[in-house]
């Protein structure tokens, strides 16, 4: 198994180990240590004390900007010196800069966590960290040269006993390769640990990316739609146009008559289901009406009577327009497919800053994720916004989702202004008849 540190080539044997190069490396880590944590200590100095001096003009502040983010230099520095005592990879935690300047540059890195711990690096590694290195260099080569060296200046005793403190030397030195090994590799497993990227950091931007993808995934679907609505879709109007003038130009009950009304049949069965997969892809009513009104769209269409409750201020962020519309479809095709259910609410309101989405159902219930109903997908979708989907479905009914979705910070609607409600705005199916305890009132439940 390769070493990849200097810890683990404490592992090796003796003679593997002495002849390899991680002691001279190790002993170079922690002298080139020594030397980056004195230039810290000299140039901080210098920059508090230009910030001190000139703390009356505008330009002092910039000593003391300077002095913060003087740990990311020592940290890319210590990113570069892990080399040499470590072959993983320390990647860069901090995020890239998408906008040109300086003062985008410092806006980003002072609010970054991770400038902030490599901060603490730099005081650690100029107040401690540097002062151990030398110590143990220092050691190390005072030792050697004490014993390796003896002859050389020390004239008032016999040449025999030097030479015995020389051979004495030899050993010692091979010894004080391991506690140099040690230190160096303790030391970088230090460094590792507060500079790394931490996991949350990763995760974030995973998070990041992954939402990035949805994002194009969605203009991607938008961009089909518009080309089927505007393509495929007016091409089946204008033939079923034509067919239909070329059916009404045919004698009745002649052959060319019965095979144009067929072909008239089926292009206009062909151009509804073309509507039915325009409207799956995105639907328009969804980017130019709003969540409220292709909801009920979705439930004018539906096979039992569905009853809308929506609380909302306004317009939603697309992002979370699109999510919910989609929880509500596939909630309302597995009610239609699984449930037996006679009716359904959906209910929508904004709780501390997050759309709350319920949709209840009066059937048998036992919803079961696992069982292939697409409730797994839904909660993946609503995770993407970082949020989450609950199923209550005891056997015997009723069924009751909710998914919780926060809105992003920039584009929290209605800031300040009341919210309208839209009771009473249900399906056609949708006729007044009293609650047995099936579907509870869903603004009752609220309270």
């Amino acid at each position: 198994m390769p070493v990849r540190n200097a810890l683990e080539s404490l592992t090796l044997r003796p003679t593997v180990f002495l002849r390899s190069a991680w002691p001279w490396r190790s002993l170079a880590y922690l002298l080139g240590g020594a030397l980056v944590g004195w230039a810290t200590i000299l140039v901080v100095l210098a920059l508090l004390v230009a910030g001190t001096l000139l703390s009356v003009l505008v330009v002092g502040f910039a000593g003391f900007v300077a002095t913060v983010l003087s740990g990311v230099v020592v940290a890319r520095v210590e990113r570069w010196r892990l080399q040499l005592v470590d072959f993983a990879e320390l990647p860069d935690p901090h995020h890239p800069i998408t906008e040109p300047g300086l003062r985008a540059w410092l806006g980003v890195r002072l609010r970054e966590e991770v400038t902030w711990r490599e901060l603490g690096y730099a005081a650690l590694s100029a107040g401690l960290l540097c002062w151990m290195d030398a110590l143990v260099v220092g050691g190390v080569g005072y030792t050697v040269l004490a014993t390796l060296g003896a002859p050389y200046y020390i004239s008032d005793e016999p040449l025999q006993n030097t030479f015995l403190l020389t051979l004495a030397g030899i050993p010692l030195t091979v010894v004080l390769a391991y506690p140099v090994t040690a230190w160096a590799g303790a030391r970088a497993a230090m460094a590792r640990a507060l500079l790394e990227p931490r996991t949350d950091e990763r995760l974030v931007e995973v998070t990041r990316s992954r939402a990035r993808l949805v994002d194009a995934f969605e203009v991607e679907r938008r961009r089909i739609e518009r080309d089927l609505h505007d393509g495929a879709q007016q091409r089946l109007v204008a033939l079923s146009m034509q067919l239909g003038l070329a059916r009404l130009e045919l004698p009745p009950g002649s052959p060319a008559a019965e095979s144009v009304a067929a072909a008239h049949e089926l292009a206009k069965q062909a151009l509804t289901e073309l509507r039915e997969l325009i409207r799956g892809v995105h639907p328009q009513v969804l980017t130019g009406r709003g969540l409220e009104a292709a909801v009920g769209e979705v439930a004018s269409t539906a096979p039992l009577p569905v009853e809308l409750d929506f609380t909302l201020p306004g317009r939603l962020p697309p992002a979370v327009e699109v999510t919910a519309y989609f929880v509500t479809v596939e909630a309302l095709t597995n009610v239609a497919k699984h449930s037996g259910a006679s009716r359904a609410v959906v209910s929508a309101w904004l709780e501390r800053e997050r759309l709350i989405l319920q949709v209840r159902d009066d059937g048998r219930g036992g919803a079961d994720p696992g069982s292939g109903s697409g409730l797994v997908g839904l909660a993946d979708r609503v995770a993407v916004l970082d949020g989450a989907v609950t199923v209550s479905s005891p056997p015997g009914g009723p069924t009751m989702l909710r998914a919780e979705i926060p809105l992003p910070e920039e584009g929290q609607p209605g800031a300040g202004a009341s919210p309208v409600p839209s009771r009473a705005r249900a399906s056609p199916r949708a006729q007044p008849q009293p609650s047995h305890g099936l579907v509870p009132k869903l603004g009752e439940e609220r309270s």
